[in-house]
């Protein structure tokens, strides 16, 4: 069944090669003898592309159904461990939208991969939310895509990197953040640490202690405890084994640290200010993001949130996934693998983006040949 599953993929969708690339997938599985092979209904050609923002020139591809015009397209806004255009994350979007009529627009963070930038902005929200609007404004001009149907895609951060963008440019036609940072990154971050060290079989007392550590902190870059104060704490935490597991360092109370713009932005005031088609999809099983209080927070919007649906996957990760491992989830290593799984959400988000008018696909019925008698 596996093996008829991977054909029938293969024979509806293929990849235009560049020059020099092997051959398309019907022709590689007749060269490997599988005569039943057959051509791809649609080809999806992909288009290397720079882009400038914010003094950073960046590397991107855009992936397209060939010989389609009028496309809508989707900006892709990272997660915060997946910089690369190239990363498993990101696949599902260049195999599952372009025959939906969406072209993909993925790029390398700047400072990552073969976009410029350096350090500047590379953990920015401001600078990062601008890049994607930048990204829209240049397909905007592209004669193959439709101005008015082009929006934005982030799971994670990049679901948070989403809404901000909405927010920035409202001429978006949509946006779509797949388990977003809704609250601020403080709140978000004492959510997950906590959930790690559960998972890790810390006690309570080792669990409070660090939640006070990392409020103290935050604490003290918004500048409502002095540094003497801060710094006893973490003198005091920083012997313990959780201390990096948390993702805690001196580093966070640097003046220059990012981590105090980062707890200034909050994307709820984003949601609150934009009137871009927004959906927001969770993940049931998610040890990441508070889902509860962000449904909270999106259903006391009321009239405010007209334009916002919320879906929640039944027995999904925060990167869509079933079935993972709780352990697996908080492995910094495993981060750049992940990729969704779940068939809800793939349901969820096409479904939607097909009620806006973003979705069109355009296949045609095979012409009935005459009818046999009985």
């Amino acid at each position: 069944m596996r093996l008829v599953s991977l054909l029938f993929a293969a024979a509806v969708v293929g990849i235009s090669p560049a020059p020099g690339a092997p051959p398309a997938p019907a022709a590689r599985l007749q060269a490997a003898g599988i005569p039943w092979a057959v051509a791809p209904q649609v080809v999806v050609a992909k288009q290397e592309m720079t882009f400038a923002s914010a003094g950073a020139r960046l590397e991107a591809t855009l992936y397209y159904p060939e010989g389609r015009r009028n496309l809508a397209a989707v900006v892709v806004l990272h997660a915060a461990e997946v910089p690369s255009q190239n990363a498993p994350l990101y696949s599902h979007l260049k195999q599952m939208l372009p025959p939906l009529g969406i072209a993909v627009f993925v790029f390398d963070r700047r400072g990552t991969g073969a976009s410029g930038g350096g350090d500047h902005g590379k953990e920015d929200f401001d600078v990062l939310s601008g890049d994607g609007v930048a990204a829209l404004r240049m397909l905007a001009k592209d004669p193959r895509i439709d101005p008015g149907r082009i929006g934005f895609w982030g799971l994670s951060q990049g679901g948070g990197l989403a809404l901000l963008a909405a927010e920035k440019e409202p001429r978006a036609a949509f946006a779509v953040a797949v388990s977003p940072l809704i609250s601020t990154a403080d709140v978000q971050m004492n959510f997950a640490s906590a959930n790690i060290m559960r998972i890790k079989g810390y006690p309570q007392s080792e669990i409070d202690q660090a939640l006070a550590t990392r409020r103290a902190i935050d604490d003290y870059d918004r500048g409502k405890i002095d540094r003497a104060k801060v710094e006893r704490m973490l003198d005091a935490a920083e012997h313990k084994p959780w201390f990096k597991q948390i993702y805690l360092g001196r580093d966070l109370i640097d003046p220059k640290s990012d981590w105090r713009e980062q707890i200034r932005s909050d994307p709820m005031k984003s949601l609150d200010r934009s009137h871009v088609p927004t959906l927001l999809i969770f993940g049931q099983d998610d040890m990441w993001v508070p889902v509860d209080a962000a449904l909270r927070q999106v259903q006391a919007g009321g009239k405010l949130h007209r334009n916002v649906t919320a879906r929640v996957i039944d027995g999904a990760s925060h990167e869509m996934m079933l079935g993972t491992n709780p352990r697996d989830e908080m492995d910094p290593a495993l981060f750049p693998n992940f990729a969704p799984n779940a068939p809800e959400y793939f349901g969820v988000m096409s479904t939607w983006l097909a009620e806006r008018g973003i979705a069109k696909s355009e296949f045609h019925s095979v012409a009935a040949g005459p009818r046999r008698p009985r």
